[in-house]
């Protein structure tokens, strides 16, 4: 069944990177930095989640630029995770972005899955007119017993 959670988790991820991976890749976008996210404790109620984390985007030659992240999840999510950790290839129209430049809206797919330590991904495109993308699959860490699948909202404010 565990299998089962995880093939419709990275089915899911697919599906939504090639219909939303179009739009992005209109333009030419060039890898900027990476966002890196981390958080505590999150316990999902089947039909959905929020979770908070604190983010850094570090990109070469600047100064790390901060941010706090609210993720929504609506779908299947199950389960108790004590803290996760997730890392985005920042892409954008630009070569650099000025502080607070990430700040904004992203949607996309998910799927997730923990026994221990489980693994995730994530597929998100927002920002400044939906012209960010934040890597067509993340890397996720978890540590906890938990499945989700769904679609995933990403806020991203100026943070400290």
């Amino acid at each position: 069944m565990r299998r089962s959670f995880i093939f419709a988790g990275l089915v899911a991820t697919s599906l939504v990177a090639s219909v939303t991976g179009g739009s992005a890749q209109q333009q030419r976008m060039v890898r900027v930095g990476v966002l890196e996210c981390r958080g505590g404790a999150s316990v999902g109620f089947i039909v959905g989640s929020v979770t908070n984390l604190g983010c850094v985007l570090r990109a070469d030659g600047l100064p790390d630029d901060r941010y706090v992240a609210t993720i929504r999840k609506v779908g299947l999510d199950i389960g108790i995770t004590q803290e996760t950790t997730l890392a985005w290839g920042v892409f954008a129209p630009v070569d650099r972005l000025g502080p607070g430049d990430l700040s904004g809206n992203y949607a996309g797919a998910q799927g997730s899955a923990a026994l221990g330590v489980g693994v995730g991904g994530n597929v998100l495109i927002g920002g400044s007119n939906n012209s960010i993308a934040l890597q067509p699959l993340s890397v996720q860490g978890q540590v906890g017993l938990s499945v989700a699948a769904g679609l995933e909202s990403l806020e991203l404010r100026p943070g400290r």
